[in-house]
């Protein structure tokens, strides 16, 4: 994959994800823990935003970030309106992190290990995992706020 088509995707999905935090009735149904769930929509919005502003801001586009990962999942760290903004910041950085890379550094391995599930992640490699990971998450939040937005409009 070319460095315009992870762009290309990153764009798409990010405003899918802004979407689906806009589109919560109300910003408690935003946090509501489903029973049979572990996380609420706003904690899976905020894994999303440590992961890619440190992921592809920091190590890549040498965004100064400082991540709280147990943060992501257990506290209100952003309203809904800032989740938001997070998201659009995201809009911005991310895709002048991809385009200011080399073509040839996508092959090249990446500076941290991410995950444990393959001996050489490629830069390619963890953009595709990246992104496969914002597109799954984003996914939950989807069917999260279905859920949410009905059990809050029968209260």
């Amino acid at each position: 994959m070319k460095l315009h088509e992870f762009v290309f995707l990153y764009r798409r999905d990010l405003h899918r994800l802004k979407k689906e935090i806009s589109a919560y009735h109300t910003e408690e149904s935003l946090w509501v823990k489903i029973p049979g769930t572990i996380n609420s929509g706003g904690n899976i919005c905020q894994h999303l935003i440590g992961n890619l502003r440190s992921y592809i801001g920091l190590h890549i586009g040498r965004f100064a970030y400082v991540r709280d990962r147990d943060a992501e999942f257990n506290l209100r760290i952003f309203t809904k309106e800032q989740l938001i903004e997070e998201v659009d910041f995201l809009l911005e950085i991310i895709p002048g992190a991809i385009l200011k890379m080399n073509e040839d550094l996508l092959t090249e391995e990446y500076p941290q290990e991410v995950v444990e599930i393959h001996s050489h992640q490629s830069y390619a490699f963890i953009l595709t995992h990246l992104y496969q990971h914002l597109a799954w998450h984003t996914g939950q939040i989807n069917y999260h706020r279905r859920i949410a937005d009905s059990n809050q409009s029968k209260v």
